[in-house]
């Protein structure tokens, strides 16, 4: 065919770069004691940039996982099939130990190096993070049972992907997943009504429904079901010891927005065999342990979506011309992008925080872990509300190219409500953070240390630390508990940025989010803040 015109002005493909090459997670990574792990960090990040793993993700999501119920004899086998991509990137993961490798190492930082593995390999593809996410936050709520604990550990924390039903004991390398949701209950796990029979021999029979079962895929499962002592926690596998399918009837895979690339469940137990994890009754304190690990993986998740949309949206904006100029020299787009590289560093940097409070909380230090008891439920609610708007805003970046698949911006923007809703909504996030106004005074009191570290360094921020002491003293009601979360998350973040950003992004953090003069829409930061200081945060 005879070519009709010249291509030009159009961008490279993001592709061959480091993804670690990130100022602020890196000095995240030191400043939270993880620094002996650079080198692994460079080694993912380069290639999570790859041509090669951003194919893998393409393909991963353009050919979703399918559930076969029966084999061709009509036998039940409840098998969930994956595109071979998927397979790839779940042995990266694994490999790289970011599903559960810091509970089996006793070296400082662990917990923090997993964190940043999984922001970098979750900018490849965010819907494989589910069962990585999963393995990691079972090994939490499994402690409560020792004996279940000491046989499944190893298998949880191995570095090597086996997939495929067999029986997991003999496997080099198990996956959890988790089953709390029922039709009638949402977020009021309460409310279920599975039913769990005991059996001469210890274990239970479990009868019932899950209405969103996480990676069902997965070799076994921390369940809720009511057994004759109340609410309880079991562990659930796929398949017994001695190798026959456990009674867990995958009923369909959920249709979902996002997250195309991972399998989501309705799934029917009849007398499946389970074992209690912790006491009868006391199944959510027990499965909790599980959820504050997930909604950590949930700020991480989020924080990587706003690193990716960032980043595509300075390189477009480098690259691209418009009206005889780069659309990155252009006055108000550059205020777009610094607002958007903005909002990124500060999720990255509050991420970084509370992995290293995880990671200092997992090791017995009490003050980090009443920090992280109220800091994560805000930082829950507040990163993964606004990801939604960031990945909108770096989407409209690009144009109309970035409304196409080819973009990859599509995606982000469909993966970016998830988080929010995962473990814990909005109004849950937020009543959990009005609820430990009340009950964990020193919780509280660890969080406003921590935001007054930065004392007498920024006038605007020590008038709104002022502000959110004289809130929370006057004992807010449910109905404000959004603007609690939203404020606290402002003050820590503006905290962090204050003590160890450069100048150019606290200021404008400072300015825009603390002092009110910014606007409502990202773009809208007050003349006078070092623009091009902080886009440059993101040039890769």
């Amino acid at each position: 065919m005879r070519m009709t015109h010249d291509v030009f002005n159009q961008v490279p493909p993001l592709t061959g770069h480091d993804v670690s090459a990130d100022a602020a997670l890196t000095a995240g990574v030191e400043r939270e004691g993880a620094g002996w792990a650079i080198g692994e960090l460079r080694a993912l990040g380069t290639l999570a940039g790859s041509e090669r793993a951003v194919e893998w993700g393409r393909l991963a999501n353009e050919h979703p996982p399918v559930l076969r119920t029966h084999d061709a004899g009509g036998h039940r086998i409840d098998e969930v099939e994956f595109h071979p991509a998927w397979h790839e990137l779940m042995a990266v993961a694994v490999g790289e130990g970011l599903h559960a490798a810091p509970w089996a190492s006793a070296e400082p930082g662990a917990h923090v190096a997993r964190a940043v593995k999984f922001y970098l390999w979750s900018q490849v593809e965010a819907g494989h993070g589910c069962p990585v996410s999963m393995t990691y936050a079972s090994v939490a709520a499994l402690r409560h049972a020792p004996a279940l604990a000491a046989a499944w550990e190893p298998l949880l924390t191995s570095r090597s992907y086996d997939f495929g039903l067999r029986p997991p004991l003999g496997k080099r390398g198990v996956l959890a997943g988790m089953a709390m949701t029922e039709k009638q209950g949402g977020s009021d796990v309460r409310a279920g009504t599975t039913r769990a029979e005991p059996l001469a021999d210890g274990g239970y029979a479990l009868t019932g429904h899950k209405w969103f079962n996480s990676a069902p895929m997965c070799d076994v499962f921390l369940v809720l079901a009511q057994a004759p002592g109340g609410l309880t926690c079991f562990l659930l596998p796929r398949v017994l010891p001695d190798g026959t399918r456990n009674a867990m009837r995958l009923m369909r895979l959920k249709d979902k927005l996002g997250n195309r690339s991972n399998a989501s469940a309705e799934v029917e137990y009849d007398g499946a065999l389970a074992w209690p994890v912790g006491e009868e009754g006391r199944g959510v304190r027990t499965i909790l342990e599980m959820v504050n690990m997930t909604r950590l993986d949930c700020v991480i998740g989020s924080a990587a979506g706003m690193r990716y949309g960032a980043v595509r949206a300075v390189h477009h904006a480098g690259h691209r011309s418009a009206f005889g100029r780069k659309l990155v020299d252009q006055p108000l787009m550059r205020n777009v992008l610094a607002d958007l590289v903005l909002e990124s560093e500060a999720a990255t940097t509050l991420m970084t925080r509370l992995a290293g409070a995880t990671d200092r909380a997992v090791a017995g230090d009490p003050a980090e872990a009443a920090l992280r008891r109220t800091a994560l439920a805000v930082a829950k609610y507040w990163v993964c509300k606004r990801a939604p708007a960031h990945a909108a805003e770096a989407m409209e970046c690009l144009g109309g190219n970035g409304y196409v698949e080819d973009s990859q911006m599509p995606r982000l923007l469909r993966e970016s409500p998830l988080n929010g809703i995962w473990e814990g909504s909005g109004n849950v996030a937020a009543l959990d953070v009005l609820r430990a106004l009340g009950r964990e005074p020193e919780a509280v009191e660890a969080f406003l240390s921590e935001v007054t570290l930065a004392r007498g360094a920024d006038r605007r921020l020590d008038a709104a630390t002022a502000r959110l002491r004289a809130l929370l003293g006057a004992r807010p009601d449910e109905t404000s508990a959004r603007r609690v979360a939203e404020d606290m998350a402002l003050a820590l973040q503006g905290s962090l940025l204050v003590r160890h950003a450069p100048p150019a992004v606290a200021d404008a953090f400072c300015a825009s989010r603390l002092a009110g003069e910014g606007g409502r829409a990202f773009g809208t930061l007050p003349s006078g803040v070092d623009l091009e200081g902080v886009v440059g945060r993101a040039v890769i």
